[in-house]
């Protein structure tokens, strides 16, 4: 079986996309099905071990995936991968900004050390990622940007450093559109909701607990799935939406819309979910529950 993607075969083909955070969740789940339409996917992360386990059942699956281990915080790092994504594909496509990552706390409680950390993850890295493939090759050549942010709308309570980091990706996403047009290159953003994925085994006993109430709280009442976000990335990237930069598309459930004066209905499951990624697996969350305190890393 391979991914069953809505998009036609070959759509990206001779195309070379890097994908940030291609070890594992949205990221791995992005990479196949841009490689299952044609593309050379360049897989970047800092654990190689991730990456190659991804790279193999790209391969096995009859993609094209190379693997750059590297730290989108660094800069160094970011440069050097670039260089050597240049070095041996001699081109650059696409770029999905997807690594990143948060902890649950208080605004109060928050260190100034760990606010740096989450923004230096979320907004400096992808800033950086964004800075050195225009400057290396898509300022001459084109291409297009796709930002991974988050469902940041109305504030996000306990989230607040990532909430202002990834708003700021966005901004800093609406800016390059405009600043970056006259080179053809198109920037824009996906906005995942509560999104069943390996992410979800990362969080800390409390965390998940709220996590496991996220469903009655929204409009769809269920989790999306790593497929449904690929769709999204994977439509901005492509020829169709060649008219749009400076956007952004929620996949989300309907979360931010579930305002105060919304009564949740009866419990229901009339949202279908799009199932395409074959290899694709629930969260230990979801399918064991919460067990113990994990590490923050």
């Amino acid at each position: 079986m391979k991914y069953q993607s809505v998009y036609r075969d070959g759509l990206f083909k001779n195309q070379v996309i890097i994908i940030t955070g291609g070890g594992s969740g949205i990221g791995r789940c992005t990479a196949h099905e841009l490689a299952s339409l044609g593309a050379t996917v360049a897989i970047m992360g800092r654990t190689r071990e991730k990456l190659e386990i991804v790279q193999q059942e790209i391969i096995a699956d009859g993609g094209l995936c190379a693997i750059y281990p590297g730290d989108i915080r660094n800069e160094e790092q970011v440069i050097a991968v670039i260089e050597a994504v240049l070095a041996d594909h001699k081109r650059i496509d696409g770029l999905v900004n997807n690594a990143g990552g948060q902890y649950r706390q208080p605004i109060s409680e928050i260190s100034s050390k760990g606010f740096e950390a989450v923004v230096r993850l979320n907004l400096f890295g992808g800033f950086m990622m964004m800075r050195e493939v225009y400057n290396r090759w898509m300022a001459k050549n084109g291409g297009s940007i796709v930002n991974i942010i988050a469902d940041i709308w109305n504030g996000w309570p306990n989230y607040a450093h990532s909430g202002a980091s990834r708003g700021g990706m966005l901004t800093l996403s609406e800016s390059a559109a405009s600043e970056w047009a006259p080179a053809g290159v198109r920037v824009n953003c996906v906005a995942p909701g509560g999104i069943a994925s390996s992410g979800f085994d990362t969080y800390e006993p409390a965390a998940q607990a709220e996590i496991l109430k996220f469903p009655q709280a929204i409009p769809l009442q269920r989790y999306g799935n790593v497929a449904e976000i690929s769709g999204a990335i994977t439509y901005l990237l492509s020829p169709v939406a060649a008219y749009i930069t400076g956007s952004c598309i929620r996949v989300d459930g309907g979360a931010p819309n579930a305002r105060l004066c919304w009564n949740p209905p009866t419990e229901h499951s009339n949202s279908q979910a799009y199932s395409g990624f074959h290899r694709d697996e629930a969260p230990k969350l979801l399918t064991e529950g919460i067990k113990a305190e994990s590490s923050r890393g």
